[in-house]
């Protein structure tokens, strides 16, 4: 353990903000209800919600990694300037309102949209399309980051060895930036399981169609649907998948515990 040369009297301000944190959690956790937690969480509206919230992410995950993979190649690997302008470029999801994101998805897909023909708002598949809008950043960051870190050495031995780009992409690009995949998917998965803006301006908020975990947590604390004591519930379980998640992930982190 080393404590650097930081003033003690910063603990004062960084205690707070752990405090600001944790508090809200804390008071969470406090207004389940233990006596009715199982009833709340096996709900046919809960299970609903939560199968196709599990449902949706699973299917926008894969489709983030098909496509996710490929472009954190292309950013790990292109010159300073162009990798600078991607990153930006993948990064933009991020700091956008998620309602910004299901706003474009609407210009997009909608009736009078540039695809409008597939009619895809307010449909199961435009809840994946919302997750994958948002969720592809984190995923395409993190590997990105594994790739860049592990360099370029080991790819050029094996090319001088006569090895194929596919060979060199099969057994050491990847492999070597196995745990930042890994971290990638994950944290993919959280963010689109999570997904509330995007998804109820595109997909709505139809029960067994397109209302997810968020979008039904929203309805009850609004009077509609499921009780509260299962918005409670529900919140509760997403509030465990993301520590769940968190520690996935850093257990997939290289250097960990050394």
């Amino acid at each position: 353990m080393t404590g650097g040369f930081v003033p003690r009297w910063l603990a004062v301000p960084a205690v707070v903000g752990l405090l600001f944190l944790l508090v809200p959690l804390t008071a969470l956790v406090a207004r389940v209800r233990g006596a009715t937690l199982w009833s709340d969480v096996t709900s046919p509206a809960a299970l609903s919600a939560l199968g196709l919230s599990l449902g949706t992410g699973a299917v926008a995950t894969v489709l983030c990694a098909v496509v996710g993979i490929p472009l954190a190649l292309l950013i790990a690997r292109s010159p300073a300037r162009t990798a600078a302008v991607l990153r930006a470029l993948v990064t933009v999801p991020l700091v956008l309102p998620p309602m910004v994101g299901g706003v474009a998805l609407l210009y997009l897909f909608g009736r009078t949209g540039w695809f409008g023909a597939l009619g895809l708002p307010f449909t199961t598949p435009a809840v994946v399309l919302a997750q994958v809008f948002v969720a592809l950043p984190f995923l395409v960051l993190a590997v990105e980051g594994a790739l860049r870190s592990t360099g370029v050495e080991f790819e050029r031995a094996a090319a001088s060895l006569g090895a194929s780009r596919v060979t060199i992409l099969r057994r050491i690009t990847l492999p070597l930036a196995a745990p930042g995949i890994v971290a990638g998917v994950v944290l993919c998965f959280a963010r689109a399981i999570g997904e509330f803006g995007a998804t109820a301006l595109f997909a709505g908020n139809r029960p067994g169609v397109t209302q997810t975990m968020p979008l039904a947590i929203y309805t009850a604390f609004n009077g509609a649907g499921v009780s509260q004591g299962t918005a409670v519930a529900l919140s509760l379980l997403l509030l465990v998948t993301a520590v769940a998640v968190l520690l996935l992930v850093r257990g997939w982190r290289p250097g960990v515990g050394r």
